[in-house]
C-alpha cells in the first residue's frame, strides 16, 4: 500500500489562512474585529482591532466644565451609566476636598448596585444566545425592566441616568420609592432561578463551557484584567472590598468577593451569576439603612461656577465590567486640563491576544461572550 499526498490550490496544506470576525459581524458584540490566523480549524493567533467607535472622550473632556463631563463619562459603558458617572464626580470630589452627605453616600450605593445587577442581567442573558440558547435573553430583559422602572422614576433615563452630582444627587428620592424598589428587587430575585437552573443546570451550556478558554491568574496580571472575568482567574481583589469607598466599608458583612479557580468561560458565567445574587443583596441592605436614616441634604451647594484647585488625583471604581480608574488633572480652571479614563473592557478584551490561539474556531464564540464587554468601553 502506497500513500499520496494531494495538494490543493498549491501549497494549500502549508498556508495558514487570516480570517476576520468583524468589524460588523453578529458575533463580535458591536464594532470590534478580530484578526485571527487559522491551521484548519484551530486558531494560532489572534489581534483585536479595536478603534472604529472612537469618539475621542477624552480631549472632549477638556472641552467641558465640571458638570458637563458627567454627561460625557456615562456614556462609555451604556450599561453602567450610574457606575461611569460615579468615578468621575468622585474624582473631582477629591480635588475640591468635598465630603457627600451621608443620605447620597448611601444612595449611591444602593442605585450603584442596582446598576450592577442591570449590567449582569444583560450578560447573563445574552451569553447563553452566543450558544444557541434564545429563551434566557427573554427572561432577562423581563427582570432589567422591573429594576429599569424605578430607576427612569428617580432620574427620568433609562440608559444614561444624569443623576450624579459634584457633591452628590440630583435630587432626593420620590415618596415611596424605597418600597416600590424593594419589590422590584424581591420580584427580580425569585425569578433568578431562571439562571441558576435553566441556563447553569443545563448540560449543553456547561458542555460547551467547561474547560474552554482557560485564562491563567499571570495572564490577568500581565494584562491588568480585572472585574468578574479575573476573579474566575483565581484572582481575590474587588475594590470594594479592598479600597472601600461610598459605603461599602459599611457592608462587609454582606458584601462576597467570588472567585473561581478553573479560569473557564464556565466559572466567568459562574462568577458573574453569584455577584448578581450578591449586589441584590448588597442592595437590600443599603434600602435598610436608608429606612433608617434621618431626612436630609442629597448634595452639597456648588459655586455658579466650578473650578478644581491646581493639581492631580485618580479615582478608581469597582464597575461591573471591572476596574474603571479616572486620572484628573487640574490647572486651576473651570475644565480639566487632562482626564485620563482606564476602563475596563479595553485592557480585559487584549486579554484574547493569549486566550485564543490553540482554541477551535467554534469555540472562539464562547470565549468571546464569556469576557463580558462592551465596546464603547474599549474604545472610548
Amino acid at each position: 500500500m502506497t500513500e499520496t499526498t494531494v495538494g490543493i490550490g498549491g501549497a494549500a496544506e502549508s498556508t495558514d489562512m487570516v480570517l476576520n470576525i468583524g468589524p460588523q459581524h453578529p458575533s463580535t458584540h458591536g464594532v470590534l474585529r478580530l484578526r485571527l490566523v487559522l491551521d484548519g480549524e484551530r486558531i494560532v493567533s489572534a489581534e483585536p482591532v479595536v478603534g472604529y467607535m472612537h469618539r475621542g472622550a477624552e480631549k472632549l473632556f477638556e472641552a467641558r466644565d465640571y458638570r458637563q463631563i458627567v454627561m460625557l463619562a456615562n456614556r462609555h459603558d451604556w450599561l453602567s451609566a450610574f457606575s461611569n458617572e460615579l468615578g468621575v464626580v468622585m474624582a473631582v470630589e477629591r480635588m475640591l476636598g468635598m465630603e457627600v452627605p451621608e443620605r447620597a453616600v448611601w444612595m449611591r450605593t444602593l442605585l450603584a448596585e442596582l446598576n450592577r445587577v442591570l449590567n449582569h442581567l444583560m450578560f447573563l442573558g445574552s451569553y447563553p444566545l452566543e450558544l444557541g440558547g434564545i429563551t434566557p435573553i427573554f427572561h432577562a430583559f423581563r427582570e432589567r425592566e422591573e429594576l429599569q422602572a424605578v430607576m427612569e422614576e428617580i432620574s427620568g433615563g433609562r440608559m444614561h441616568y444624569m443623576f450624579n452630582r459634584v457633591g452628590g444627587l440630583k435630587e432626593d428620592l420620590p415618596a415611596g420609592w424605597l418600597g416600590r424598589a424593594r419589590a422590584a428587587i424581591a420580584d427580580v430575585r425569585t425569578r433568578m432561578d431562571v439562571y441558576d437552573k435553566l441556563v447553569h443546570g443545563n448540560e449543553i451550556f456547561r458542555g460547551r463551557t467547561r474547560g474552554v478558554g482557560v485564562l491563567s491568574a499571570e495572564a490577568v496580571h500581565a494584562y491588568g484584567v480585572s472585574g468578574p472575568i479575573a476573579r474566575a482567574s483565581g484572582v481575590d481583589f474587588d475594590l470594594r472590598r479592598d479600597e472601600p469607598y461610598l459605603a461599602y466599608g459599611e457592608l462587609q458583612d454582606v458584601l462576597k468577593v467570588i472567585t473561581r479557580p478553573e479560569g473557564d468561560c464556565l466559572a466567568r458565567f459562574e462568577v458573574l451569576l453569584d455577584q448578581t445574587h450578591n449586589a441584590l443583596d448588597l442592595a437590600e441592605a443599603c434600602l435598610d439603612r436608608m429606612a433608617e436614616l434621618a431626612p436630609g441634604p442629597v448634595n452639597q451647594r456648588l459655586p455658579k461656577v466650578l473650578k478644581a484647585p491646581e493639581g492631580s488625583t485618580y479615582a478608581w471604581t469597582e464597575n461591573p465590567l471591572g476596574i474603571n480608574g479616572y486620572y484628573l488633572v487640574s490647572k486651576g480652571e473651570k475644565t480639566p486640563y487632562r482626564l485620563k479614563l482606564r476602563s475596563a473592557s479595553f485592557n480585559n478584551i487584549q486579554a484574547l491576544a493569549v486566550l485564543l490561539p490553540g482554541q477551535l474556531v467554534a469555540d472562539m464564540v464562547a470565549i468571546l461572550g464569556s469576557l463580558f464587554f462592551v465596546v464603547g468601553d474599549i474604545d472610548k
